[in-house]
């Protein structure tokens, strides 16, 4: 064997450049379904699921091109623990003259990958992620110099090197670049109504024996796995694609932050899983989106969100990760340490929205960006949980979470644990804006006008008092000052009864009554 290549779970590329560069004839590819988190936590039985399916699905495809494919399924016997260890295991049985792979999406696993090379001799050579847009060198000089890396002025110049809703003169369409504020919309009184629910995929036998894999060999794995209706092949992944511009993208997003009971999807894409795990290419769905537009299919606010979401949010977070790797992962900038609810994972609490959007995590293994951002991330932020659990519990049990994205969207956005690295403030609210985002509130005990007493909703009372604890770190926030000259109308008294009033929840969440 000359070249050993080494393919990842989320590096599932049909044309990645570690294959052109290969001979089937003369190499081989290494996969193992023991490959990222193992070793780590446990993740949730449709994460594994699709993991597992996807990959299996990839490595037919490769020997339907003449590769050969060394694979170690979830259930082998004496298998390797971990990618790294399956790595030795197949240097020491195959000598290949060197290795070869694409970047994983985690700095500390590509180190130890190194390691394992260097320790057995054989010379590694690790290629650039093509599947993104932005490499690390264009991301480094943009950021070079700047004080604040603002997700806007990164977009903008994405959208204008890729000529994406620009007119000839490099100008937006539509005569603004953002129309954030027309997607923000909630639901009136009576609901979202019907929505498209999207398609849910034939399973080949392939997928099917993968399901019966995890029933049997993952029943602990936290999560449901009855709902299963994810995209485990590229043409699956263009098929959902496709499926989400016709029925969908016209409302997306005026209803893109909105929320519902039992109603995890509403017009979200659902794509994001299929893109890490390399099903999609995001130009596609890009261009997709796109030719929506100009066909008069879906309106500009509603594609300029979409593609705000691919073409810039999902490349800055990749940025920012591997810009401050390893140390972003373990920064924790508020001193937050308390441990995580246990209702993040049973959903047993009497917060309605927090009941509802963790069941979501649980039935689907998903919840779109509000439900994570400012419902369960916000309160992981006010109640002060450490960073690290939170981020762990999220890569967990979400479909789409790598350590790459999941690290700056919770200990950054959510969490502002980063110190402002993605956010330049704290995403901090009360009840009030769930109550004004969805109709979770009236359906709960609580309620989000009060702070103080039995009923007060535990995210208005939190909300307060993390404002006043936190007054001094952000003093020097301009974006702030709204909310701290709010906190400062309070008098000391009233801090005091909402202080009191904050420990009562403590107390209660870690008795598990809250």
């Amino acid at each position: 064997m000359r070249t050993l290549i080494l393919v990842l779970r989320d590096q599932l590329d049909r044309d990645a450049t570690v294959l052109h560069e290969a001979d089937p004839g003369r190499d081989a590819v290494a996969m193992t379904e023991a490959d990222v988190h193992r070793d780590r936590y446990a993740e949730h039985k449709q994460r594994l699921a699709l993991g597992f399916a996807a990959m299996r699905h990839y490595r037919a495809d490769l020997r339907d091109d003449g590769w050969t494919v060394h694979y170690q399924p979830a259930d082998a016997p004496a298998g390797a623990e971990d990618a790294p260890a399956f790595l030795r295991q197949q240097l020491a049985e195959h000598q290949p003259e060197r290795v070869a792979m694409t970047e994983p999406g985690r700095h500390a696993l590509l180190e130890t990958i190194e390691g394992v090379c260097e320790e057995m001799g054989v010379p590694l050579r690790v290629h650039a992620d093509d599947h993104f847009l932005a490499t690390h060198d264009t991301f480094e000089q943009w950021a070079d110099g700047r004080k604040e890396l603002t997700l806007e002025y990164f977009y903008r110049e994405r959208r204008r090197e890729y000529d994406v809703l620009v007119t000839d003169d490099g100008d937006p369409v539509g005569g603004d670049w953002n129309f954030d504020d027309d997607n923000q919309e909630s639901f009136g009184a009576d609901g979202p109504g019907m929505v498209p629910e999207g398609p849910a995929f034939e399973r080949d036998a392939m997928t099917e024996d993968v399901l019966d894999l995890v029933r049997t060999q993952f029943a602990d794995a936290p999560g449901a796995l009855d709902a299963f209706r994810w995209p485990v092949t590229p043409a699956q992944a263009r098929a959902a694609l496709a499926d989400f511009v016709e029925h969908r993208l016209p409302n997306f997003g005026t209803y893109q932050d909105a929320m519902w009971t039992g109603r995890a999807f509403l017009y979200h894409s659902r794509l994001s899983c299929a893109l890490n795990l390399k099903l999609l290419d995001p130009m596609t769905a890009v261009r997709a989106a796109e030719e929506a537009y100009h066909d008069d299919h879906a309106p500009l606010n509603a594609v300029e969100g979409f593609v705000r979401q691919i073409l810039g949010w999902r490349e800055f977070v990749r940025g920012v990760y591997w810009l401050h790797a390893p140390e972003y992962v373990d920064r924790n900038a508020l001193e937050a340490t308390e441990d995580l609810p246990e209702f993040y994972w049973t959903g047993d609490t009497d917060m309605r929205c927090l009941s509802e959007c963790t069941g979501q995590v649980r039935e689907h293994a998903y919840a779109h960006h509000i439900p994570r951002l400012m419902v369960m991330g916000l309160f992981g932020l006010l109640y002060g949980v450490d960073p690290q659990q939170m981020n762990e519990w999220h890569e967990s049990m979400y479909i789409d979470a790598w350590e790459w994205v999941s690290t700056p969207n919770m200990v950054g956005m959510a969490l502002y644990a980063d110190g402002g690295t993605v956010g330049t403030k704290p995403y901090t609210a009360s009840g009030k804006y769930i109550n004004r985002m969805s109709n979770y509130c009236s359906h709960c005990r609580y309620d989000p006008d009060e702070a103080v007493g039995d009923e007060a909703c535990p995210f208005t009372s939190l909300y307060w008092n993390f404002l006043d604890r936190h007054q001094e770190t952000f003093s020097g926030n301009r974006r702030m000052n709204f909310q701290l000259a709010n906190v400062r109308r309070k008098s000391d008294a009233e801090l005091q009864d909402i202080a009191e009033r904050v420990e009562e929840v403590r107390a209660l969440t870690e008795a598990g009554e809250i």
